[in-house]
């Protein structure tokens, strides 16, 4: 069943949690330095989720179907790992791209789901492209939501900014509806044909969360069943916002007081509040 939220108090749910996990990212930032384990970075944000947030982090032993528990309370992905990084004693250095996905579920049962990419030290002209071409997909993927918008049309606007820029986009993974659920339906494809797919109507709330391969597509999985990496192990990034159709366009409940800003090529197409 699809997410579609219409009374005041659900809404204010959904926000607040929107808010909590994208504050447990401005919370970990200053921590993100050359010389940090993933694990480190694992627990701060655990006890800062647990102790002063009040919230419990959705990763921790999830299994879906198939899946062994995971088991951290958040995803850390370097490099080559597209998604579902396990934090682990591996230590960051200069140079290295990472993804922290950070879901957290507030006392009332709500779901807030966003990812950030860090640069540690001074990566390449490459990675750094690569990171801001992957945001940039991301926000013209939040800006073309409406009601009456197909998600063919998000597909679209991110497939697009990608495949100019010579990325690949992973296809084994998606966005997905969030609510009091973790994942339910609809799939956010991050590539498809304008004006396909399921229409968008006012309430529902999902997330958007690209993942461009500098390389190719191809993916991956390793004997941990979580970890998945590039085929040709070229460097993947991944930005991701929880979103909520509004009667006019698009609310992004992820977003907090340290939230990177909306990108200038965003601005200057869209009118995105």
């Amino acid at each position: 069943m699809k997410p579609l939220f219409t009374n005041s108090t659900d809404l204010d749910g959904m926000r607040e949690a929107g808010r909590l996990a994208s504050e447990v990212l401005d919370f970990i930032t200053p921590h993100l330095q050359i010389g940090v384990s993933t694990e480190k970075i694992d627990r701060l944000c655990h006890e800062y989720m647990r102790d002063v947030q009040k919230t419990i982090p959705a990763p921790l032993n999830y299994q879906p179907p198939g899946y062994p528990p995971f088991p951290k309370s958040i995803c850390t992905s370097v490099n080559d790992v597209i998604c579902h990084g396990i934090p682990s004693d591996r230590i960051l250095k200069s140079g290295d791209i990472v993804n922290l996905d950070i879901t957290v579920i507030t006392e009332d049962g709500f779901y807030g789901d966003t990812s950030r990419m860090f640069l540690i030290g001074e990566p390449s002209i490459l990675a750094k492209r690569l990171c801001q071409i992957t945001y940039e997909c991301m926000w013209l993927g939040i800006a073309v939501v409406k009601p009456g918008a197909r998600l063919g049309d998000i597909g679209f606007a991110i497939q697009n900014h990608a495949e100019k820029a010579g990325y690949s986009i992973v296809r084994e993974y998606c966005g997905h509806g969030i609510g009091k659920v973790f994942h339910q339906d609809p799939q956010i494809l991050h590539y498809g044909r304008q004006g396909q797919g399921e229409e968008l109507l006012e309430g529902m709330t999902f997330t958007i969360e690209p993942m461009i391969n500098a390389g190719k597509r191809d993916i991956r999985t390793m004997p941990d069943m979580w970890t998945v990496k590039t085929k040709d192990r070229s460097l993947s990034a991944q930005w991701e916002h929880t979103v909520l159709v509004t009667a006019t366009g698009v609310e992004v409940l992820t977003k907090s007081d340290r939230s990177p800003p909306i990108p200038e090529i965003v601005k200057h197409k869209f009118n995105v509040i």
